[in-house]
């Protein structure tokens, strides 16, 4: 099997930290070489995160100058294509990869451990420290291109990779199992739906937290409980009431996660979106021996994990909206509002 590939593509670029104005959507990019080890991957479809903007912004900065700016900690260069989540098709295969990889429809694992041939120390994110799917092309360590056999179209399956990948991640890492009271915060967005249903899979009991408007729909995801965002949760679930905290949040709310952590239960977070600045009593975390988890880095079973229930149809995928790739401003306004349960997805090729 052979595909034509051009030699330039249509795609979005972050010219540098800023607003909106900073991405650029061009016709005229040239179209990645697959290094060795690498594959070519014709994008069909690409979701939009959290993690793009606050790239794009300089969130992830400890400093003024942005230049910590990614997910590792080193300076972006410019200019960088985004997009963690891509669902697509290979089409050309560097030097030491098969060709019969050749015509594969992928999910790529954002969470990147080689690049450009080698090992990394440090892990890269697909999009931050290298150019990632927000592109008609993309290229990516072979070892992260995993095939998915799905009757799930592509928008769909590229509401995935990210958000599933990291809630399967928390879970893992703070050892979800059946039984387990799990509450979850910012249950509605594309992480915390994805955590309802991988949860659930487990056998867990599932506490939602979302704004009232989007109690139905978290319910009809699985959630046992859905509370309001403003609920007290020390009066709502009492002391010392749930086995595990899944929290994308932080915020003023979090020292009641805390509290309400049974002794010797796990608190798992890969998100701050309520505030990344908390207060915490150290006498809480030694006194209930509690184990804290930051989550970043997957572990290596986790993708494979993530591909497994897909193609048992175990989770569902939730996508809200989709936009073109030419439309990437508008879609993250969109994404901005936070109106959405699940994702919001750039069609990026028609099947």
């Amino acid at each position: 099997m052979s595909f034509d590939v051009p030699a330039t593509m249509k795609a979005v670029e972050m010219l540098g930290h800023g607003g909106e104005e900073m991405l650029q959507y061009r016709e005229n990019v040239a179209v990645p070489t697959p290094a060795p080890n690498e594959v070519l991957i014709k994008v069909m479809a690409a979701g939009v995160n959290n993690t793009d903007i606050n790239t794009r912004i300089g969130w992830y900065s400890k400093s003024d100058d942005s230049d910590d700016a990614s997910w590792s900690g080193e300076s972006l260069k410019f200019p960088r294509i985004q997009g963690a989540d891509v669902c697509g098709v290979i089409v050309a295969v560097g030097e030491q990869v098969d060709e019969s990889r050749i015509g594969e429809r992928v999910m790529i694992e954002p969470c990147l451990t080689e690049v450009y041939g080698r090992e990394l120390p440090q892990p890269w994110y697909f999009g931050s420290e290298c150019d990632g799917g927000f592109a008609e092309y993309t290229k990516v360590a072979s070892k992260h291109a995993y095939a998915v056999q799905s009757e799930l179209s592509d928008i769909e399956l590229a509401s995935f990779p990210c958000s599933y990948s990291t809630a399967e991640n928390m879970l893992t890492r703070a050892q979800v199992a059946e039984g387990d009271r799990v509450l979850i915060s910012g249950a509605s967005g594309g992480v915390g739906s994805a955590a309802i249903q991988l949860a659930k899979a487990r056998g867990a009991y599932v506490i939602a937290i979302t704004s009232p408007s989007k109690n139905q729909q978290l319910l009809d995801l699985g959630a046992d409980e859905v509370i309001p965002r403003d609920a007290n949760l020390i009066e709502t679930l009492g002391v010392n009431s749930v086995n595990v905290v899944i929290d994308l949040v932080a915020g003023d709310q979090w020292p009641q996660f805390l509290e309400v952590l049974k002794p010797g239960s796990r608190y798992a977070v890969s998100g701050a979106i309520g505030g990344a600045m908390v207060e915490l009593d150290v006498r809480t975390l030694y006194l209930k021996d509690l184990s804290f988890f930051g989550c970043t880095v997957l572990e290596p079973e986790v993708f494979q994990n993530l591909i497994n229930r897909i193609e048992k149809q175990q989770i569902r995928p939730i996508v809200a909206q989709s936009f073109s790739l030419a439309d990437i401003h508008q879609a993250q306004q969109e994404f901005l509002k936070k109106n959405h349960v699940g994702k919001i997805v750039l069609e990026v090729a028609q099947g």
